[in-house]
């Protein structure tokens, strides 16, 4: 078997206009049509050919520890690294607040990983890595 690529990601959420705006409104990424599922969700386009997919699931498990930079997450890239902070912080989000804050920023300009990274929480507590190749 040969994977080519990513296709989707898939998160439970609990509310659907909350995260529908968050997803569109922080991570700016598109809306696109999805099946006529028995089911309320939502798809979006990641980059040129991955999608996310926000389901409504009644039985899901959620997160309900603070941000955390090791915990079970999905990184985006970004062209530029202080452009994606300067938009956050524009949006609300602050790398001076305590982990437990929704608005709370992980900022690691310098990793072990080789490229800068961001992190934050969407509404349902999952966490998102925002990286870039190079720091600019």
């Amino acid at each position: 078997m040969e994977i080519a690529a990513i296709h989707h990601i898939a998160l439970t959420v609990t509310d659907l206009e909350r995260s529908r705006r968050f997803y569109q409104e922080i991570l700016s990424i598109e809306e696109i049509p999805r099946p006529p599922f028995n089911f309320p969700g939502a798809w979006f386009r990641l980059g040129d050919s991955q999608q996310l997919h926000l389901i409504v699931h009644e039985r899901s498990t959620f997160r309900q520890k603070p941000l955390d930079t090791r915990d079970i997450h999905f990184a985006v890239r970004v062209p530029n690294y202080h452009a994606a902070i300067d938009f956050l912080r524009a949006k609300g989000y602050r790398e001076d607040t305590g982990v437990n804050d929704p608005y709370c920023m992980i900022l690691q300009p310098r990793p072990t990983a080789g490229f800068p990274q961001i992190y934050i929480c969407d509404p349902d507590r999952h966490v998102i890595e925002i990286n870039s190749e190079h720091l600019d």
